[in-house]
């Protein structure tokens, strides 16, 4: 048996020389003490890292757009809404080739006590388009009625934000322009977008050429995917199902853990939709949070996602077909968004 004077195995935790069995209390505190500071100083380095990439792309942030200049506009409504649209890239244009940009989605998000919806506005849609002066030739036009896109095309985000005003009677809050270029770069930031095709997807013009089944979509393939129309049964209908089920897909891979914990993904996709981001005076980078937070909601529970109602997807016009829009039940849609009341 061990004698009391010769540690053993059995006291050995009252060893006094501090070895791996010590008990010793100042010893145990002073670990405790180092890894208190050890967690402070790591917490610092993350909030500080945090608090300098906020800072940094909040500066980033290309807010052109002056919602406050645009003159007589309806009046807010209840909730809050954003124009998203997503454009050919302005990136080294002539002031003459800016003006005949393309909008190729149109999306009226609005998000409030019920909910949030992703509504699809047809860039061929059948609307009326305020009086404005051209921006290049100072030239002044009355109202009249043309496709939906040509408001972005003669005047920019400002004629553009007044078109839907006027014929949706729904308030606009924010402004968001996303070039084709920040686009594809998003999607290969985050790795890629996973969707699931029902059949496969060829289209010339768009340089779409997809197999049927999941598959991961970079950049390149995802752009292919929600320019494609030809294909659609409905046309621009359906490609705007297409370009809502895609950015649903989008933002629900970037809000997942893996992308939003890791530097090397969650830096380049900011930094890459940053690079061709537009947007009103009045949003902050808060702002552009809180529109990612309604686009990852517009598909979750209580969300929705609808086209505006369409009563001829093939109106024979002055300007060639256009979408023309169920009067009826596009005001009662309206009128629910404006006063932020349940959809029927």
């Amino acid at each position: 048996m061990p004698s009391p004077a010769a540690p053993g195995r059995y006291d050995s935790g009252l060893d006094t020389r501090g070895g791996r069995g010590s008990r010793n209390p100042r010893r145990r505190a002073g670990r405790g003490r180092r890894y208190l500071r050890t967690a402070a100083a790591l917490s610092s380095v993350l909030l500080l890292g945090a608090a300098g990439t906020y800072v940094w792309a909040d500066t980033r942030l290309n807010q052109q757009v002056d919602l406050g200049a645009l003159g007589a506009r309806v009046p807010a409504g209840e909730g809050t809404n954003y124009l998203v649209v997503g454009s050919d890239s302005r990136e080294g244009l002539s002031e003459q080739d800016r003006r005949n940009l393309n909008t190729d989605s149109v999306i009226l998000l609005h998000t409030g006590a019920n909910g949030t919806t992703m509504l699809s506005l047809p860039r061929d849609s059948w609307v009326t388009l305020p009086p404005y002066v051209d921006p290049g030739t100072g030239r002044s036009y009355r109202a009249a009625p043309d496709k939906l896109n040509a408001a972005f095309s003669l005047g920019g985000p400002d004629l553009l934000v007044r078109t839907v005003e006027r014929n949706t009677g729904v308030h606009i809050d924010h402004y968001a322009e996303i070039g084709f270029a920040g686009f594809m770069g998003v999607v290969d930031a985050v790795g890629g977008v996973n969707l699931c095709l029902g059949k496969a997807v060829r289209d010339e013009d768009s340089g779409a050429d997809l197999p049927a089944g999941c598959q991961t979509l970079d950049g390149a393939e995802a752009l292919a995917f929600v320019r494609q129309r030809k294909q659609e049964a409905q046309g621009d209908l359906g490609r705007t199902r297409n370009q809502q089920r895609f950015l649903a897909a989008l933002a629900r891979k970037a809000a997942t853990p893996s992308t939003l914990a890791d530097p090397s993904r969650s830096l380049p996709t900011l930094s890459a939709g940053l690079d061709t981001l537009i947007v009103d005076e009045g949003t902050e980078l808060p702002d552009l949070m809180a529109l990612f937070e309604a686009l990852r909601k517009a598909t979750g529970r209580g969300g929705r996602q609808l086209n505006v109602p369409v009563a001829d997807p093939d109106l024979r016009t002055c300007k060639g077909s256009a979408v023309k829009w169920d009067d009826r039940r596009a005001r009662a849609l309206f009128g629910a968004l404006r006063e932020d009341r349940p959809l029927g």
